[in-house]
């Protein structure tokens, strides 16, 4: 009596992906049973008896034919437990990354049809070359690093175990048995939202710059600054506000003309008019105006800006 041993499983293997045994085809392998070495073609070591499929896993007992050395070596090394390990070589008919063929740690698609033509023994089951995959009669190459047309890498985040799920419905005010359309729209609904938010406060923006720059345009008009200043007013109606820039205007004097300075000696000019406070309150263009028609207006500026007497 031959021992028995797991051929294959739903397990996640080596290669990152999974062999569905549902979707395994065993019916041609079972004509031609052949029990290879390390999946070496003209290694024939046996056969396999009796093989299942139940409980979501193919089985089998391994006959050694001992009609060559490798062959009674290999029987001995099994019946001894040094090698212990079948690996097979399928097939790939199908593949699938649908949610519900994929575990938690699986980097590459589930195999969901194959079939199933030779088993070998091996030394190490669970290194890259524990399963010879094919398609269309040629060898699949998988690694870690390795890139398949065939059986593509499959981005992690296309994987959530059910916790992640749980934690992602309430994230979204989902009930927790939401499913993957349910929180794909409400993911979608989310980003809609987003798109809205961004526009509305643009927008907002937008209506904001044009309210400041009316507001310092019109403090130049009422000659409360200096046209050269209007971009740096409007820089500060970003930090402080519309509000707090208009306090800020509303609490500066208009500059008066130098021509309701001039004759008046200083004094408050008729018609209510006010003087300037200090000298860089004139204008450029009239302070020479100011400095010879009125030396002595000119003089009490010039002491307000600098604090010191001038000597004309």
């Amino acid at each position: 009596m031959g021992k028995r041993v797991r051929i294959t499983n739903d397990s996640l293997n080596s290669y990152g992906t999974r062999v569905l045994t549902s979707g395994m085809e065993i019916g041609q392998y079972e004509r031609n049973p052949v029990l290879l070495y390390q999946h070496n073609r003209g290694q024939v070591i046996g056969y396999v008896k009796d093989i299942r499929v139940e409980n979501n896993e193919v089985t089998g007992e391994l006959m050694f034919d001992c009609a060559s050395e490798l062959s009674q070596r290999c029987k001995k090394q099994f019946e001894f437990g040094s090698l212990r390990m079948v690996s097979v070589g399928i097939d790939v008919l199908e593949t699938s990354e649908a949610k519900e063929h994929l575990v938690q740690g699986q980097t590459r698609a589930t195999i969901t049809k194959s079939k199933l033509f030779e088993v070998s023994l091996v030394d190490i089951g669970a290194n890259d070359d524990a399963i010879v995959l094919h398609k269309d009669g040629e060898l699949i190459t998988l690694s870690k690093d390795e890139k398949s047309s065939y059986l593509p890498l499959i981005s992690n985040n296309q994987i959530l175990t059910k916790m992640e799920q749980k934690t992602l419905c309430l994230l979204l005010g989902l009930p927790e048995t939401a499913d993957e359309a349910a929180i794909k729209a409400a993911i979608e609904g989310l980003k809609a939202a987003q798109v809205q938010m961004s526009k509305l406060e643009n927008e907002k923006a937008t209506l904001e710059l044009e309210r400041l720059t009316s507001a310092v345009d019109k403090a130049i008009s009422e000659k409360r600054i200096d046209a050269t200043k209007k971009d740096q007013f409007v820089e500060l109606g970003k930090k402080v506000g519309y509000q707090e820039l208009q306090n800020v205007f509303a609490a500066m004097t208009p500059q008066t003309k130098l021509s309701a300075v001039i004759g008046h000696h200083g004094g408050a000019p008729t018609g209510g008019d006010k003087t300037y406070k200090k000298l860089s309150d004139v204008p450029s263009s009239e302070i020479l105006k100011l400095r010879t028609e009125n030396p002595k207006e000119y003089k009490k500026l010039y002491k307000e800006e600098y604090g010191i007497e001038c000597e004309l």
